[in-house]
């Protein structure tokens, strides 16, 4: 691997462009010590339940055994590796099939059944010495917390809750405080390496300036209060904003049409951005991540968590599952609706997300040996009481050299 800078302040653009780091990452990251996001707990249900999903590339198998614990393991049969799950999700009555030479698994993933075993008619079939219980898939270690269901292959990984750390943890409870109800599902298709998405989620001051619509109708600006969080060993990170409070920085009430800052243009429709403070604190936007592919939005009423995984060096794919909660009135509900249309690959707001880290990776295709610039906000990977800095990011950084030893 090629040498990295010292500092956390510059990243060399070789990290997105090269097979062999994605390899690595597979390896040290997401086969490593990191707890990685496969779905939500209400997906599994009842025993016999199943998700389809990921870690990293790896395809995973996640089932509610029928003692109702949840199990995981690799989407890989042990005899020639086909997907043993080729659908989404679904549920089975006690084993799965794999489709190719019906290799049977139960619900823990074991290797339970071979077809023609003993051969036909006393000829044929799998040498006495075959043991089932000695092959099989890969299997995790799986934690849960606010109906999330993380992952992990690594022995070595600490308990979830400390990978999480106080702060981040209590951050993702304040929002994931009840009960879940999935509003929707959908996968959106970046064109730019999957540690590009993964900054400009943590990257705290871009808002204002990308998004648009957010500057247009004067929605966030980095004079409102707020701040952002980084777990000590850089990995996770929250950003909040507060809602407005003086009058000359409110972005519309009941008696003003949200309008540009020259007026002379107007939301049709200015019941888009209304909102309730549910949480109590003022907090109109925050946005979580754990490393490496978690994210976890709250922006004013939509809720939403979102998976980062790789699909290739200069391509992402970003599965978003919205939320809302299961006691939720209908008008909070037709909210949450409505509000979704500001993020995902047609948001008002976030539409900008989808394509700029292809703007990166398309700009950088000739400078592999250039760096960028990552010093707003000093030079270290710590919390501040401001947006205008680029201190998660750095973290980001921080973490990823941890896990690549470099």
């Amino acid at each position: 691997m090629k040498t990295f800078p010292e500092t956390l302040t510059r990243v060399p653009y070789w990290v997105y462009q090269d097979a062999d780091v994605l390899a690595e990452e597979q390896r040290r990251i997401f086969e490593g010590p990191a707890w990685n996001f496969l779905c939500l707990e209400m997906e599994i249900p009842n025993p016999g339940d199943w998700r389809a999903t990921h870690m990293g590339a790896m395809p995973v198998v996640v089932a509610r055994d029928l003692d109702g614990g949840i199990r995981a393991f690799e989407n890989r049969c042990a005899h020639r590796g086909a997907l043993i799950c080729i659908d989404d999700s679904g549920s089975v009555q006690r084993a799965f099939h794999c489709i190719y030479h019906a290799w049977r698994y139960d619900l823990k993933g074991n290797l339970i059944g071979v077809a023609f075993k003993d051969g036909v008619d006393g000829k044929g079939g799998m040498d006495k010495s075959f043991r089932p219980e000695a092959h099989g898939p890969r299997k995790l270690r799986i934690a849960t917390v606010c109906g999330l269901v993380f992952g992990t292959l690594s022995s070595g990984a600490p308990p979830l809750k400390d990978y999480l750390g106080g702060e981040i943890l209590g951050r993702m409870r304040r929002v994931l405080k009840k009960p879940l109800r999935i509003l929707g599902k959908f996968t959106q298709a970046l064109p730019n390496n999957w540690k590009l998405y993964v900054e400009n989620v943590k990257d705290t001051y871009h808002a204002s300036l990308l998004h648009t619509f957010f500057a247009t109708f004067r929605i966030t600006r980095l004079s409102q209060g707020g701040g952002v969080i980084v777990s000590g060993s850089g990995a996770h990170h929250v950003s909040a904003t507060k809602a407005p409070t003086a009058s000359k920085d409110a972005a519309f009430s009941k008696e003003s049409v949200p309008t540009n800052k020259e007026g002379s243009y107007r939301l049709a429709d200015p019941s888009l951005l209304e909102n309730v403070d549910e949480f109590g604190d003022g907090i109109q936007l925050q946005i979580l991540s754990v490393f490496p592919g978690f994210v976890l939005q709250q922006i004013h009423n939509c809720l939403a968590v979102r998976q980062v995984l790789p699909k290739g060096v200069e391509a992402t794919e970003l599965n978003w599952t919205y939320l809302g909660f299961a006691d939720d009135a209908p008008e909070l509900r037709r909210m949450r609706l409505k509000q979704a249309n500001l993020v995902g690959p047609a948001g008002f707001v976030s539409m900008e997300d989808g394509a700029v880290g292809g703007f990166v990776q398309r700009g950088t295709a000739a400078a592999a040996n250039e760096q960028s610039i990552v010093e707003m906000g000093g030079e270290r990977a710590e919390s501040q009481d401001t947006r205008a800095t680029e201190a998660s990011v750095r973290g980001f950084w921080k973490a990823w050299r941890g896990c690549m030893g470099i």
